[in-house]
């Protein structure tokens, strides 16, 4: 229960800070419904586990190719944020969070699993977090590897509950041009860190 409780810690700690796909997931709870914002921050804990059982387990296949690709994969993923973000700046709220599809569900966790799990710096962050908390390699000990990757999975995902759970409460406290700000500033803030994301490369490229 040990490895259980410590990666219980590291999956709410990676998963608290707010970033562009934090984003994401609270505007879709908030515009779209809690089940909407629920299965985009799970498809962000699913990606989060597997990363941190790829980094504990010393996967180096898996890593190398995800590091060896990190340019088309940031590039990709700078455009897919500046894309979301656009099209949420561009469009108006609804009056009342939209009803759940089985479609549009799956589409919600695939993305936010897809660009939390393309993006190298998810894994190299918990190789970082291991060395800092004295977490050893588990190579091939898999269901050590198991058991803190569940503690993971299960802390990531407790703040998606608690976070987009308490969205659509969160929507009665503002009018509706209120919230058409709220959805405006989250958009732009997404596509600024897509368009930060195809800078850092260009300059990279650059130098």
């Amino acid at each position: 229960m040990l490895l259980f409780l410590k990666g219980f810690a590291i999956g709410l700690m990676v998963a608290v800070p707010v970033g562009p796909i934090g984003l994401l997931c609270v505007n879709r709870a908030l515009f779209k419904g809690a089940a909407y914002g629920l299965l985009s921050g799970l498809g962000v804990a699913t990606a989060d586990a597997i990363a941190a059982g790829i980094a504990v387990l010393g996967l180096t296949l898996v890593s190398g190719f995800l590091l060896e690709q990190q340019l088309w994969l940031r590039l990709i993923g700078g455009f897919f944020l500046c894309y979301l973000g656009v099209k949420i700046f561009s469009t108006t709220p609804m009056e009342r969070a939209a009803s759940a599809k089985d479609n549009s569900l799956v589409g919600a966790y695939v993305s936010t699993f897809l660009l939390t799990f393309s993006n190298p710096l998810t894994i190299l962050s918990f190789v970082a977090i291991y060395a800092g908390w004295g977490v050893e390699e588990l190579s091939g000990r898999y269901f050590a590897a198991l058991e803190l990757t569940a503690g993971v999975f299960a802390g990531s995902s407790a703040w998606w509950f608690g976070l987009c759970g308490g969205m659509p409460a969160f929507r009665l406290m503002f009018s509706h041009q209120g919230l058409e700000w709220i959805h405006k500033v989250s958009g732009a803030l997404i596509a600024g860190f897509g368009f930060v994301v195809l800078l850092s490369l260009l300059q990279r490229g650059g130098g």
